[in-house]
Order: C-alpha cells, then structure tokens, then sequence
C-alpha cells in the first residue's frame, strides 16, 4: 500500500493525486480503474465526501467505531495501520460482508443546516444554566438565597441584595455579578432569536405540500410533544429513511445488548451507540408520555410492567418505552398509523 500526503483543504491537489494514480495504473494494466474512496466520520464532517462525489467518485464515510480491531491489551497504532484497516474494511464491505463496518449516511446540505436550530438552543441553553448557577455560587458565599436570576426584576433585586452578615453587597462583587448578568441577558436574547426560527420552520411544515416538511406538522398534532421536541425528532432522526423497526432503534442508540457466551447470558442495557440527542430527547418524552397520554397503548404497557416487576424497573421500563414510542412515531410520520389511544390536539 503506497502512502501519500496532501496539505489539508486542498481539494485540486488531491484530485490531482487521484488523477496521477490512475495514470499509474493505466500505464501498468493497461485500462482505466474506477476511484473508490473511504474515509473515517470525523471533524471534517461530510464537505469531503460532497466534493469526491461531486467528481463523480464513489465515496463513503465509516464509522471508525464499528471497525474490529485487535484486543491485545497492548496494539500497535500508526497511520499506515489505519490505512490498510480502512482498505480491508472497504473490500470486505464491496464484497457484500454484512456488518463488517456502519457506513455513515451523509445528510444532505439542507438536512444539516436544519439541524443547527436545535443544536444551538440546546449549547445556548447549557450556557445559560451556567451563568445562573455562577452567579447563585457567588451569592451564596456572602449568605445570599433565593435570588433568580432569570426574573425580570433582576437588575433591580441585585441592587437590594443584603451579605447574611447585614452588609450591602461588596462593590466588586455586584460588578462581577453585573457583568454575568449582560453576558446572560445576551444569551437570553439567543435564545428567543433562535426559538423563533424554529417556530417560522415549523409554521412552515405546517403549509408545505411537500413529504420532506410534513412530518414535524404530525408530530406536533400529538398530545404532549412540543415544538422543540417535533424538533429535535423530525431534525435528528425521523428524517431519514429506515428498511425497518430495528434500524429506527439501532440509529438512537435503544436497541438491547446481550452478552451469550456458553451458560452466560446477561443483558448490557443499551447500546448507546446512535444519535445521542435523539436517545436523551425519546427518554425526555417517554415520561412525558405517560403524563399526556395516559390512556394509550404504550403507557398501560408501561403501568402493566411496573405493576408486575415493582417500581424499581421503572428506569429499564422507561428505556423500553422510549425505544417503542420511537418506532411508533416512526409509523406515524412515514405511514400515518395512529399510536393505539393516542390523543390528537384540537
């Protein structure tokens, strides 16, 4: 296997290298190969693989995960291993070998811009419990409770403020908790600036004649499924196309991990091994659901489980709820079967 090396980002010197090999193999065979091209998901995200496919070159993006390696508890690591792993890998997977490696499914431009509306709310929103937690820290070491930073009246109940010792609130203090509240201030602006694009991109399902956009419109039409959990589902994960139930389960990461071995069987819990936003988002809303929608079928499964096994399975339970919602939200959007007894909003 030969090694080259390309400075990063520059697309004509790579496609020039492709050009010179096949010139190469030409020359030696006597015909023209065709360019296939394998590369590991990563940080570069998926620009490459446009760019490659855009040349009319077959690309795909692995999984670096799901390839085996050695389970020495010592092994070799370097770039050429690297490499002649991803070239087996990408014969064997040419060949048909089923689950030798998971190839990534490059979203298109559209589906990935789509996604940064709740990616961002939910950085934006991490921020901003840590700025409130900062400044209740900072007024708890003077003897300070019950201050709410998100109140309207923040500005004007810092500036009553009294230390547990009966002193005003030390000058450098209120300035430093000042300077926390502009910061959060700003962060509570993005917030709405971003909530309010997501709500133009959800009255716009809601109009579309279009298949790509209805979906969010019929998540939002359920009982108990808000606009940033339509969001997140349709964004995430029910965009995309599944053959089956166990690939909808499989891509969230819910799907069951056994562990047989002789007379061991046991059970791991879930793979976690998909989407992790649309794995916390389908726990989030499965204890929703029982709360909204008591009388589906889905939560008497629940109740009937727990009630069977006692409460403390309430925690697998509610996995295995998520991972069946999730299915069944997938039949709904891509079939229109209604969840047994679900409730729709007026």
């Amino acid at each position: 296997m030969s090694k080259h090396s390309v400075r990063s980002g520059d697309v004509g010197g790579l496609l020039t290298r492709f050009a010179h090999l096949q010139d190469k193999a030409r020359a030696r065979a006597g015909q023209v190969f065709p360019l296939i091209v394998i590369q590991e998901a990563g940080l570069d995200g998926f620009w490459i693989h446009r760019v490659l496919q855009s040349e009319g070159i077959e690309s795909y993006v692995v999984d670096a995960a799901s390839i085996a390696t050695s389970r020495r508890r010592r092994r070799a690591k370097t770039d050429k291993i690297d490499g002649e792993a991803l070239v087996r890998t990408l014969l064997a997977y040419k060949r048909g070998e089923p689950r030798v490696c998971a190839m990534a499914h490059a979203p298109s431009p559209e589906e990935e811009d789509r996604r940064r509306i709740g990616r961002e709310r939910k950085t934006l929103t991490a921020e901003r419990i840590q700025h409130v937690n900062r400044i209740k820290g900072l007024l708890f070491a003077q003897g300070i409770t019950g201050y709410e930073p998100l109140q309207r009246n923040r500005r004007e109940e810092l500036e009553r403020l009294k230390t547990g010792d009966g002193r005003p609130l030390p000058v450098h203090l209120k300035a430093q908790i000042s300077r926390k509240l502009d910061r959060l201030e700003l962060l509570l602006d993005q917030i709405k600036a971003v909530e309010a694009e997501r709500d133009a991109l959800l009255a716009l399902s809601r109009n579309a004649a279009t298949a790509e956009l209805a979906p969010a419109a019929m998540l939002m039409a359920l009982r108990g499924v808000g606009p940033e959990f339509a969001t997140v589902l349709w964004s995430e994960g029910l965009f995309r196309t599944f053959s089956n139930r166990r690939q909808v389960a499989a891509y969230a990461g819910l799907v069951p991990t056994p562990w047989r071995s002789g007379s061991i069987d046991r059970e791991q819990g879930v793979s976690k091994a998909g989407n992790p936003r649309l794995r916390t988002t389908m726990i989030q809303l499965a204890w929703l659901w029982l709360k909204h929608q008591p009388e589906s079928a889905l939560s008497r499964w629940f109740h009937e489980r727990v009630e069977r096994y006692g409460g403390r399975v309430r925690k697998t339970v509610i996995t295995a709820l998520a991972r069946k919602l999730l299915v069944a939200l997938w039949k709904y959007v891509t079939a229109g079967v209604v969840i047994e007894g679900a409730v729709l909003k007026a």
